[in-house]
């Protein structure tokens, strides 16, 4: 039965803002996926293979995904290693992380590589594993939402074997303002709020289903704080990887961040 490694509560995020992101990411959980089809027209789907394709992951690697989310790059990642493989999921909200495994099950009835899938719950700033320990490593839509980036990707580094390659999928951070501007109208006025919101599935004790989702909205795309791709490119190999490209995707409004341990 697919489930996931909870994490001991010592070593629950405390760092400023984990909480609340992570509290957001469990209420969304039910919804996650349609909300990404929304966000993205269902383009998403094309650019987490390209994601998948430069983190150079191959049959046979042990493979990490970080801010798993419900599991999309993980089931891509477990295709490319196979049945010989090893797929390592990473997410703080145990909801997503069992919206994850349950798909797992689901998908392992008709796959079997399906089942070289283990879900982890931990931090992306304190990751759970040895040193050099992967093959490849991915992270998609989930960086610009942790708190202490360069950490993150430090972590990132130390797990990656020598020569490893971390692809990381992310909303870019365009230098031309009217790529800014099309960010901006697409995320704030264009999206419909999902029929499960309206009718109230995701209604809590401290906020409505309503607010849960503008919260969403707002650090979606986490433009004012998130990276150009030079930036990222600069703060790893500040962190110690040998080499590292930002590729603009989407006309520029994704971006795909590669980097070589």
């Amino acid at each position: 039965m697919a489930t996931f490694r909870r994490r001991p509560e010592s070593e629950a995020a405390t760092h400023e803002g984990a909480a609340e992101r992570q509290e957001l990411f469990n209420r969304i959980a039910p919804v996650y996926d349609k909300l990404n089809d929304v966000f993205s027209l269902g383009m998403h789907k094309l650019w987490k293979r390209w994601s998948i394709s430069w983190s150079g992951a191959k049959e046979g690697d042990k493979a990490l995904d970080v801010c798993c989310g419900s599991g999309d790059l993980s089931f891509l990642l477990s295709q490319k290693v196979g049945v010989n493989g090893k797929v390592i999921a990473l997410d703080f909200s145990k909801e997503q992380l069992q919206v994850a495994a349950s798909r797992q099950r689901e998908r392992s009835k008709s796959n079997p590589c399906y089942k070289n899938i283990e879900w982890f719950e931990g931090d992306a700033v304190n990751l759970p594993f040895p040193d050099s320990t992967f093959d490849a490593a991915t992270i998609g839509y989930g960086l610009r939402n942790v708190i202490d980036r360069k950490k993150a990707l430090e972590q990132m580094h130390r797990v990656l074997k020598p020569g490893a390659k971390l692809s990381v999928l992310d909303f870019n951070k365009s230098t031309s303002q009217y790529i800014c501007t099309i960010q901006l109208v697409w995320t704030y006025k264009r999206v419909p709020i999902p029929e499960e919101l309206n009718q109230g599935y995701l209604t809590g004790a401290f906020v409505s289903a309503q607010i849960t989702y503008i919260y969403a909205v707002s650090i979606l795309p986490n433009l004012s704080s998130n990276k150009t791709g030079a930036e990222l490119e600069k703060l790893a190999l500040e962190v110690g990887f040998s080499d590292a490209k930002h590729y603009e995707i989407a006309g520029g409004l994704m971006g795909n961040f590669v980097a070589k341990r």
